[in-house]
């Protein structure tokens, strides 16, 4: 009986010490996930999401899992609820007009990454944010319906009364910010004045830009903001010429778009090694037909429709640290103009 016994505890030992070897094997050939918050564009099945995922995932043998929020304003704030808990490592999708109020939140750790190759209209640096693309903001038509586009943002306001725009949300979206931005560096005291003689234009105001797009696509509205080189995917992708950006006598406001790590980040090696992926040869000549903008540093695959695309005679771009300052108050202008 003793001896029957002994072989069940022993049996028993062997089986736990199988067990633990079998779970310590399983961990130890564990491919590591590197979880990124972003956008929904970027993150969607047509972004760049898919094809970022594919090749990093092969070259460091790891998973690329991808979180979609309707906006990259959105996502910030999903990291900051979920505060400790969070399964981000990567913040991806915010612009330098927000880069410095999310570096004011304290989630983020320095890049400590060589971005001298940087190829951009207007320096740009920060110690934990590292720029991917960039582009201007428009206002996209139809030109086989829209015949006679705005060509500053005083003939904006001056549209037939039937006439219709899509805007994004200032407070969810960076191009619905970026906008503000745009507006108060051209009309200053008198942008109040200006918002009120261009609201009966706005059709509708969304969350976030996809939506927005998206009402656009359809027919609901006669221009939408998105960015001067939006007209490439419908070149590029659908063969469509029809689809232009109007050229604000004024010049356009510029959106350089970021990405960090986080500082509760345990893929912290995985998470410089992405960081430094966004500053390749490799995703600058994928960006300019994933995201559909010009890559941060130079590459000879630039398709030949960025050719024929507006490019602005002026730009505009706050740094981070003025938007901080100002940001509240601009959207407070913007709602009380609204409310009028």
């Amino acid at each position: 009986m003793a001896l029957l016994q002994f072989g069940i505890l022993q049996g028993c030992v062997v089986h736990k010490v199988f067990i633990i070897f079998v779970f310590f094997s399983i961990s130890l050939f564990a491919k590591p996930t590197l979880t990124i918050y972003t956008y929904d564009a970027f993150a969607a099945s047509w972004g760049p999401a898919p094809k970022i995922k594919a090749l990093f995932e092969k070259e460091h043998n790891c998973t690329v899992n991808f979180v979609a929020a309707s906006s990259s304003i959105g996502a910030l704030r999903k990291i900051q609820l979920e505060g400790k808990r969070t399964k981000a490592d990567i913040l991806l999708g915010l612009d330098t007009s927000m880069a410095q109020i999310a570096n004011k939140t304290g989630l983020f750790v320095p890049h400590n990454i060589d971005t001298s190759m940087l190829s951009l209209p207007i320096n740009y640096s920060d110690k934990s944010f590292v720029p991917f693309d960039y582009s201007y903001f428009a206002f996209v038509y139809d030109s086989e319906k829209l015949k006679n586009p705005p060509n500053s943002f005083e003939s904006l306001a001056t549209m037939p009364k039937d006439f219709k725009i899509v805007i994004q949300d200032p407070r969810s979206s960076t191009p619905g910010l970026g906008l503000l931005l745009w507006i108060k560096e051209i009309y200053k005291d008198q942008t109040i004045d200006y918002w009120q003689k261009l609201s009966p234009y706005v059709l509708t105001i969304t969350k976030g830009w996809s939506e927005a797009y998206g009402l656009f696509l359809r027919g609901e509205a006669d221009m939408v903001l998105s960015y001067t080189t939006s007209p490439a995917y419908h070149i590029i992708d659908e063969n469509k010429t029809n689809y232009k950006t109007a050229d604000f006598s004024e010049g356009h406001y510029a959106q350089i778009e970021v990405a960090a790590m986080l500082k509760s980040s345990k893929n912290q090696a995985l998470g410089k090694k992405f960081l430094e992926f966004l500053l390749s040869a490799q995703f600058a000549n994928m960006i300019p037909t994933a995201n559909w903008a010009y890559p941060v540093i130079k590459t000879e695959m630039l398709p030949k429709a960025y050719d024929s695309l507006s490019v602005p005679k002026s730009v505009y771009l706050w740094s981070g640290v003025k938007v901080q300052k100002q940001r509240k108050e601009i959207i407070n202008e913007w709602l009380e103009a609204l409310q009028r």
